[in-house]
């Protein structure tokens, strides 16, 4: 696919996902808000662990509050939760001096 090509079809992508909105049914205003959202995304890997086994459990919570929910459960799997995890550690054993001639 040429990149004029893959241009263009994200530009119709990200113009079509900009006339995407939450419908009103999905938003309580006395539903889980900010705080919530930060402990779901932050329990996120074990609530999805016990959701394959458990029907009562689920990983995101309907209704929510909508935007405020949505940051909150986003900070929390990459700020605090799984996504905060150092994946690769870098240990200097040697240093290597070259002398210059």
């Amino acid at each position: 696919m040429s990149r004029a090509r893959l241009a263009a079809a994200f530009g119709l992508a990200a113009l079509a996902a900009g006339c995407a909105n939450q419908a009103s049914s999905g938003i309580a205003p006395e539903a889980p808000g900010f705080l919530f959202g930060l402990w779901h995304g932050f329990i996120f890997p074990v609530a999805w662990l016990l959701s394959l086994f458990m029907d009562e459990v689920a990983i995101y919570a309907v209704p929510n509050n909508g935007g405020w929910y949505d940051f909150g459960y986003f900070l929390g799997i990459v700020v605090f939760g799984v996504g905060a995890r150092k994946s690769h550690i870098v240990y200097r054993d040697r240093v290597v001096r070259v002398r210059e001639s």
